[in-house]
């Protein structure tokens, strides 16, 4: 039984959680193994990692959280803007389609989830969300780029909907920003309301350290910050978290790896004659119309997928990360092999 995460793929290649799939910077890995014996007994002071984090993002140290990933920082904002507020008939913004942790974190309050369906080939749905918005509205998850499709939201959107609900927070999740798009921080200073999301899972390669960080004003940070719990992040994590904002390097290669890689898949979409969906994040959208037999015939070929098939919204849809180039041209491979025995 597996008791908490998700089942393990088996062996071969795991392009279903949006992971680096390269790995973390060098440095992160010397960084760890220098760790003293009294880094570990010793309860993390996060005091030195908060700055570092406040002066690479460009904000006031006052104004970041970090969290245990960006999953609890999801929940903290609904425990705190909801359950700790005592709303008892809140409700919970969430376009179509979603991360999990959304309608997870809005259940775990006892809040009711709204749910916004997207726009045409998945565009996002401003005017909609803007029309959602009630007085018992109190959380609104937007994710850009989003979370299966890849699509961006404008930000003078995300404004927008920022100015049509000052009694709601907007959480922002830009887990997958450093891959394409313009991050809201720049626009922060401008919205008390607004709480912005991102992580050092994905770009980063640090998914199994597990760090996050929520950017806000005090309005909405604070409170989130009084339900976190004191010591939610290992002080190994907060060691390896120093050394990956030391490697400037690292990022913009992955970057440009990520870049070529999502061209490689549409290639070979268009190829194939698979609708696609060009994405803006380390992963690519697909349709294959019976998703259960072709997940289960890229994973014989040693390639993970994710199927996306159980939401309604991606109905016979594939998610694959494009990452490395070496692994991506691997995935092609099993891809053209898996198509060309559908067609014979």
């Amino acid at each position: 039984m597996v008791l908490q995460g998700y089942p393990s793929p088996g062996e071969g290649l795991r392009l279903h959680l949006n992971e680096n799939t390269g790995g973390c910077s060098a440095r992160v890995l010397d960084a760890i193994r220098h760790a003293r014996p009294n880094d570990v007994s010793a309860y993390p002071q996060y005091r030195e990692v908060v700055d570092a984090t406040a002066r690479y993002f460009g904000v006031d140290p006052d104004w970041v959280l970090l969290t245990n990933g960006l999953d609890e920082g999801i929940l903290m904002a609904a425990v705190a803007h909801i359950a700790k507020a005592r709303v008892h008939d809140a409700e919970t913004i969430i376009p179509q389609p979603a991360f999990d942790p959304y309608p997870n974190s809005t259940a775990a309050v006892g809040a009711k989830a709204v749910w916004v369906p997207p726009g045409p080939d998945y565009a996002f749905p401003t005017q909609a969300v803007i029309d959602a918005v009630t007085p018992r509205t109190r959380l609104i998850f937007l994710n850009t780029p989003n979370n299966p499709s890849g699509q961006l939201i404008d930000p003078d959107d995300l404004a927008r909907i920022s100015d049509a609900a000052p009694h709601a927070v907007v959480l922002i999740d830009e887990a997958y920003i450093e891959f394409g798009g313009t991050t809201f921080l720049p626009r922060l200073h401008r919205h008390p309301n607004v709480l912005l999301g991102r992580t050092f899972s994905k770009a980063y390669g640090l998914a199994g350290l597990r760090v996050g960080v929520v950017i806000g004003q005090a309005q909405a940070l604070d409170p989130v910050r009084s339900v976190t719990l004191p010591f939610n992040i290992n002080g190994i994590a907060m060691t390896a978290v120093q050394a990956a904002l030391a490697d400037t390097q690292f990022l913009p290669r992955y970057a440009a790896q990520v870049e070529e890689s999502r061209k490689l898949v549409y290639a070979a979409c268009e190829r194939l004659g698979l609708k696609y969906w060009p994405s803006a994040a380390n992963y690519v959208m697909v349709q294959v119309g019976d998703t259960a037999p072709f997940v289960s015939a890229m994973a014989a070929r040693q390639i993970h997928v994710r199927d996306r098939s159980k939401d309604p919204t991606t109905p016979g849809c594939i998610r694959m990360t494009a990452g490395i180039l070496s692994h991506t041209i691997r995935a092609i491979e099993a891809l053209d092999s898996v198509m060309a025995k559908r067609q014979a």
